[in-house]
């Protein structure tokens, strides 16, 4: 039998991109939600808190476009240390942003890094990883993801009675170490194996031997499901966490990111070790299913937990609970359906425009009261849902070991 990639096991390399690759999806979360906890750095305008809100996906998904065809172009590994090359800039930048126009530039900075660095790891794990565990391994390191989201919420709460600089350091110098184990890690990872044969039979004319995907039937409708998806979480998942602190009760915006992303956490931590034997298919169903669910429940339930804040927190479990199987699942999928040559490239075009109407909803719900928002919020993870739906019925299976080569071969509509 002929060496395929990704048989070749835990080597040393693989175990250094695995822990590489968890360190950056840690650092994306922990650099978007700085947004947040900046907006009550300085008093201004509720127009531009929405703009601090804001700037966290507008500058990632301009990393995003930058990236993906970037990645594709010259390889997983170089754009890695462009990105990481950012990220220590960005850090220490952030320390000595005494006012919020350093503030907006450093953490742009950080933000276009962020999100190259987490598009270009997606791309580069359903490569190199051992595919009998590729799903379990791309679980495992997005849910990191959740962990960032969770430290910065502790790190606020830790900090929210220090100076301004004193919580600006101690978030700095969590990003400067994450960098410096970033470098540590990259020294060792290999480069992809499968993108460096695809890009040679591109270069070569052999393009029999390369799945070049155009925009046919089914790659549209990868593309629509995918981004549908994408934006449900994005959008659902920013608005529950990001920007429901900072409209409505800014007092515990720290708490209830922290809330989120720990339950996120230990939820996504469990799920991780089963997913390469759960339904990926079944996965996204049950988890828009649920989330919709819940999310209408709160929103009947407003005139309680608006008194009673424990039946918030409840709420707030239960939504990420189901929000953490939703989001390792819709990462995982939409970087796992396109040709090696493309995947960097149709992996970014989801995440753009799923994180770029997340935008829109943040200044679309600037002037909502609250039972508009949480029934708006619904109205987002319902796209979800249906895009969930037409998969389940139309689409293909990509779990259960089914390797990258496979999926590469399949359609839907059959």
């Amino acid at each position: 039998m002929s060496w395929k990639p990704g048989e070749e096991g835990w080597t040393k390399g693989i175990k250094m991109a695995f822990i590489s690759f968890s360190i950056g999806m840690f650092l994306e979360s922990f650099i978007f939600g700085l947004e947040s906890i900046a907006t009550g750095w300085y008093q201004i305008p509720k127009i531009l808190t929405s703009l601090l809100l804001a700037w966290a996906p507008l500058w990632l998904i301009i990393g995003i476009a930058f990236a993906g065809p970037l990645a594709d172009r010259i390889g997983r590994k170089p754009t890695l240390w462009l990105t990481l090359t950012l990220y220590v800039i960005g850090g220490i930048g952030l320390i000595f942003a005494f006012n919020y126009t350093l503030v907006l530039i450093f953490t742009a900075l950080m933000l276009f890094s962020a999100g190259g660095e987490m598009n270009t790891i997606m791309a580069a794990t359903h490569e190199i990883m051992p595919q009998k565990y590729r799903s379990r391994i791309m679980f495992l390191e997005i849910n990191f993801i959740n962990l960032g989201g969770a430290v910065l919420g502790g790190l606020e709460l830790l900090t929210q009675f220090s100076s301004v600089f004193f919580q600006r350091l101690v978030l700095g110098l969590v990003i400067i170490v994450a960098a410096i184990g970033l470098i540590i890690t990259r020294l060792e990872i290999p480069e992809s194996v499968r993108w460096l044969r695809a890009k040679q039979a591109v270069e070569q004319g052999e393009g029999g031997r390369v799945v070049k995907q155009a925009l046919d039937k089914d790659t549209a409708f990868k593309l629509f499901v995918t981004t549908a998806i994408a934006f449900a979480n994005a959008a659902g998942f920013g608005l529950i966490t990001f920007v429901l602190g900072p409209y409505f009760f800014s007092s515990i915006t720290g708490t209830i990111i922290f809330v989120a992303d720990i339950t996120e956490f230990v939820v996504g931590l469990f799920i991780s070790f089963l997913a390469d034997s759960l339904s990926r298919k079944h996965l996204l169903l049950w988890s828009n299913l649920g989330i919709v669910v819940l999310t209408l429940l709160t929103y009947f339930l407003i005139p309680a937990w608006s008194k009673d804040i424990a039946i918030f927190w409840a709420l707030l479990v239960g939504i990420n609970a189901f929000t953490s199987v939703q989001y390792l699942t819709e990462d995982t999928f939409k970087a796992e359906l396109w040709s090696t040559i493309r995947r960097g490239t149709y992996t970014a075009i989801a995440r753009v425009v799923s994180i770029g109407l997340y935008i829109v909803t943040i200044f679309a719900t600037i002037n909502f009261g609250l039972s508009q928002y949480i029934l708006f919020n619904l109205g987002v993870w319902s796209v979800g849902l249906v895009a969930a739906i037409l998969w389940f019925i139309f689409g293909f299976e990509t779990s259960k070991q089914i390797t990258i080569d496979e999926i590469e071969t399949k359609k839907a509509f059959k």
